[in-house]
């Protein structure tokens, strides 16, 4: 009734994801309103069309730790469905999913090693492949009801799809009740962040009106109801659809008194069932969803009783069989009613006969993640505090190894909060206290919750001491650097891990010294202080094989190797780097492949070996190493991009649809970013940079923050926004240039910084400036001598770089030298990167019109460029190109070739054809004057002062009086 227009809407959402276009739509409404009796409607229609539809709920254990409770449904479905396409997944798939549902697997454990930043996300990586590929027999509908009662693990996982969906033909559904959002309720970011998304869509779903009422009232009576009936019903009800039948069910005939609240109405109905089906109820409303065994052991019935009662709930409508198995309330606010009107100790002995039926079903059948955790938040609910600390830490242990540390973490810290209220605590959970505080600290940092890891590291060393417990302090130092290094603050984090170092004898052959050493070398690897990594991986190389430790081998090779070679020793870093792809292959541990590859390809492409970094890019896409198989995918972007396709990097960087979070987020934004740039959509480029700012605020890392400084110092001077640019490359120098050795971003930053203050010292001159010029060409002269730091040995790159500031510091200095960008233009050509290689050849042209008057090579040279420009759809150089083929007089040709119109003519002639009195009127623009200025000095109108002076702009190529007087100065048209 009166839900057409939103069933419109989610048909529409469905066709969308029909037609390969994947959608989330989000229904949301107050409790009664009629959500899920619409998304049952609509799921009907789905049915109908061929669409299969899998569903799953949100259970309320009032903390909400059941991990992953919908997708367990899910999957659970499948399972018992005996799905074909379980049949057909693949290894990496199967052996993730068996983490949630271990019948899907031979073994449902993971290895330790598996508690990783990936772990997560690889479980992720599984599920959105079992949705594609259930998706490619029919279009699939997702139903998760009641989302504001999901875990962290869910919201996590919705998060992934929102910004992971892509042509998959997909639409997730899901329900929330909108007034139980409070302000800090956990689902609003997540709604806040999909709501963004294209794909997402919200529907709201409001009260009947009274004529939709009225229909309702019609359907359920069999008979049409009066004025007077319509009128209360609607009054008590306000229209929400539930409690009209609550209200008209309380009364036989819907025509005698109703009930004053929906709650009499409700208990009403609860109240007229057996007693024996009352008491059903209340463990019910307390359990919420029971199977029958778990049933007997709990409401202490025969058989035979409990099924009576069970079919009374039934025959009244108040229960409800689940399609996986269980009884449970019809809907929530029965639940709630029943729930609310038992007495707290009432309440608290059927919490503790539920724990210890559970508790029974685990010793019998083995424990899981949604056991585990009902356990625990039962005996925590009855107040048995021994039980129910013992209990939160065994689920926390399975939290963890379904990749839920949310769960985890918050299951120790209330764990943490029974420690002073039980005797014998530490025996019960099997560590102190101190050991509590580090695991959960550990699980927020696999969350990502770098804050509540720094804070729960610190209240663990407060517990240690580290002179009795050195390794153990050491551990937990570890894990307090990480919190500070994600949190931006590099030299700290650096300074907690030689802490944590010196607590351990030098020579100390130790897994913890061994996880020590790999975090500081790869903190100062990712700092570019490389020198000093490649000592420590070396060291961390000592230890790895004294332990016979293959991992930690093969997390020291990657440090090393890609140290090495941005040290300029790059063969014996591709060995290392080798050795430690074959290590991570064998052992089969996708995320270090991926690492491995990203680095070796990132490291050979700075090494100027672009043609190799490819190949190991494709090496390592085709072993679909997941899930961080989008680095390498812009990173396949990015090296197109150096290699002059700017169409292919157009389509791999744009064919993302995925939107991925933290640091793989900046690297995406920068590389489009820097294609925009290249295209000349200086917008786009601008919107990209201020995300990349915006999430990586706290990055302290060189490939991030000289990257950002480089492209939105180059915006801005583009933009003639010097002062904002010369900022952007101070603030990335500031960033990492006192300590880092990296040696192609440092030359880069610094090259822009001059081609800044080259442009600076320029307007300096044109606006006779004398002190702007001086302090223009006092910042080139430190720029130069960064570049000459940086691009010091065996550096093609970081060269390439040098060569293109040493030019642009002839330029700011007044007298551009063609040469020195001819040399930079080989350069760049000699390591295959066409488009700074046009860059400086119209660098170059313009060098040869402005100084040397050479017309003829200008016209080769300029060619040269228009034609790579081209190409290469570059359309701001096309443009800077033809502006200086207009205002030199060189006509482009369409087909690229650029022709004189006065080739071999003398350096001394104009150029531009302006007349005698045009020369006279730019002599005085030249000089400032304004056009009543140049008709009262010159004799002629205002008004014929200005149509020169538009002639004269036009012939120039420029678009202001500023402008037409720089180039009067440099060409020497005035004086």
């Amino acid at each position: 009734m009166g839900r057409s227009g939103e069933l419109a809407e989610l048909e529409f959402a469905l066709d969308e994801a029909v037609a390969g276009r994947a959608r989330i739509a989000f229904v949301a409404g107050d409790a009664g309103v009629g959500k899920t009796r619409l998304v049952s409607e609509f799921a009907a229609r789905a049915r109908a069309r061929g669409i299969r539809v899998l569903s799953g709920d949100c259970v309320d254990l009032g903390g909400g730790e059941l991990p992953y409770a919908p997708i367990v449904a899910v999957l659970r479905s499948l399972a018992r469905d005996r799905d074909p396409v379980l049949d057909e997944i693949p290894e990496f798939v199967r052996t993730e999913l068996a983490t949630l549902l271990p019948e899907l697997g031979d073994d449902g454990r993971v290895a330790a090693h598996s508690a990783d930043e990936s772990g997560q996300g690889r479980l992720f990586e599984a599920l959105l492949w079992l949705l594609d590929r259930i998706a490619q027999d029919a279009p699939a509908v997702v139903a998760l009801e009641d989302l504001h009662w999901a875990d962290q693990a869910t919201r996590s996982f919705l998060a992934f799809l929102g910004r992971n969906l892509g042509n998959e033909r997909v639409l997730v559904v899901s329900t929330y009740r909108a007034d139980e959002l409070h302000r800090r309720h956990p689902l609003r970011p997540l709604l806040a962040e999909l709501e963004r998304v294209n794909s997402s869509r919200r529907i709201e779903l409001v009260a009947l009106t009274r004529e939709e009422l009225r229909i309702q009232l019609r359907d359920l009576l069999g008979d049409e109801p009066d004025d007077e009936l319509v009128e209360r019903v609607f009054a008590r009800s306000e229209g929400y659809p539930l409690f009209v039948e609550e209200l008209v069910a309380a009364s036989a005939d819907g025509r005698g008194p109703l009930p004053s609240t929906l709650r009499d109405a409700l208990m009403g109905r609860v109240e007229r069932l057996p007693a024996q089906a009352q008491a059903v109820m209340r463990v019910l409303a307390v359990g919420q969803w029971l199977d029958d065994g778990l049933l007997v052991d709990v409401a202490e019935l025969e058989q035979s009783e409990l099924h009576d009662a069970l079919r009374e709930g039934l025959a009244n409508h108040i229960l409800a069989i689940r399609s996986a198995g269980g009884f449970g309330f019809r809907h929530a606010l029965l639940r709630e009613v029943v729930h609310d009107d038992l007495l707290p100790g009432e309440h608290r002995a059927i919490d503790l006969r539920i724990a210890r039926a559970l508790e029974r079903r685990a010793g019998r059948e083995g424990t899981s993640p949604h056991l585990a955790a009902a356990i625990a938040n039962h005996f925590a609910a009855a107040g048995d505090d021994a039980a129910a600390l013992r209990a939160a830490v065994d689920a926390a242990e399975e939290a963890e190894r379904v990749h839920a540390y949310g769960q985890a973490a918050a299951l120790l810290e209330r764990a943490l909060e029974l420690f002073d209220r039980v005797a014998d605590a530490e025996a019960l959970a099997g560590a102190d206290r101190a050991d509590i505080l580090a695991r959960a600290a550990q699980d927020y940092k696999l969350e990502g919750n770098s804050a509540r890891q720094e804070a729960l590291s610190r209240a663990a060393l407060a517990l240690i001491d580290p002179r009795t417990e050195p390794r153990r302090a050491a551990l937990v130092l570890d894990t307090l650097q990480g919190a500070q290094w994600h949190q931006g603050r590099g030299e700290e984090s650096l300074a907690t891990l030689e802490r944590a170092l010196s607590l351990l004898p030098p020579d100390e052959i130790s897994p913890e010294r061994g996880t020590l050493l790999w975090s500081w070398g790869k903190t100062m690897m990712l700092r570019g202080r490389h020198t000093e990594a490649v000592a420590i991986a070396r060291e961390t190389l000592g230890v790895a094989d004294a332990l016979g430790d293959s991992t930690l081998r093969g997390r020291g090779l990657n440090t090393l190797g890609t140290s090495l070679i941005e040290l300029g020793d790059v063969d014996e870093g591709v060995s290392a780097l080798r050795e430690a792809l074959a290590l991570a292959t064998s052992q089969g541990l996708p995320r270090e492949q991926n690492s491995v590859y990203v680095n070796l390809a990132d490291a050979l492409h700075l090494a100027g070996r672009l043609a190799e970094a490819r190949s190991v890019v494709e090496e390592g896409l085709a072993r679909d190493l997941r899930p961080n198989w989008i680095w390498l995918t812009v990173l396949q972007g990015e090296l197109a991009m150096e290699a002059g396709e700017f169409d292919r990097a157009q389509d791999i960087l744009w064919s993302i649809d995925r939107r991925p979070t933290g640091n793989s987020l900046v690297n995406l934004d920068l590389r489009r970013a820097e294609l925009a740039l290249g295209r000349g959509e200086a917008q786009l480029a601008r919107e990209l940079l201020d995300e990349a700012a915006r999430v990586g605020a706290e990055m302290d890392e060189p490939q991030f923050t000289a990257v950002l400084g480089a492209l939105r110092g180059e915006l801005e001077r583009r933009e003639g926004r010097l002062v904002e640019a010369r900022l952007a490359v101070h603030e990335a120098l500031d960033s990492f240039e006192a300590m880092s050795e990296e040696a192609a971003r440092r030359a880069r930053v610094s090259a822009v910084g001059m081609t800044i203050e080259a442009d600076a010292a320029q307007r300096a001159r044109d606006l006779g400036d004398a002190d702007g010029e001086r302090a223009a060409l006092e910042r080139a002269d430190r720029h130069l001598a960064r570049a000459v730091s940086a691009a010091g040995g065996n550096h093609p790159l970081g060269g390439a770089w040098l060569l293109v500031a040493r030019a642009e510091r002839e330029r700011a200095a007044g007298f551009s030298d063609p040469d020195a960008y001819g040399a930079a233009a080989d350069a760049w050509a000699a390591l295959g990167r066409p488009y700074p290689a046009a860059v400086m050849r119209f660098r170059q042209a313009e060098a040869l019109v402005l100084h040397d008057g050479d017309r003829a090579m200008a016209t080769a040279v300029l060619s040269e460029a228009f034609a790579t420009a081209s190409r290469l759809s570059t359309g701001w150089l096309c443009g800077e190109i033809e502006g200086l083929g207009a205002r030199a007089r060189l006509k482009l040709a369409p087909d690229g070739v650029t022709v004189s119109r006065s080739a071999g003519a003398p350096a001394s002639e104009d150029p531009f054809g302006l007349t005698q009195r045009e020369h006279q009127v730019l002599e005085l623009v030249a000089r400032g004057a304004t056009n009543r200025e140049i008709g009262d000095q010159l004799f002629m109108a205002e008004k014929t002062a200005s149509v020169h002076v538009s002639r004269i702009l036009a012939k120039l190529g420029v678009r202001s009086r500023t402008e037409a007087a720089g180039v009067a100065h440099r060409l020497g048209l005035a004086a």
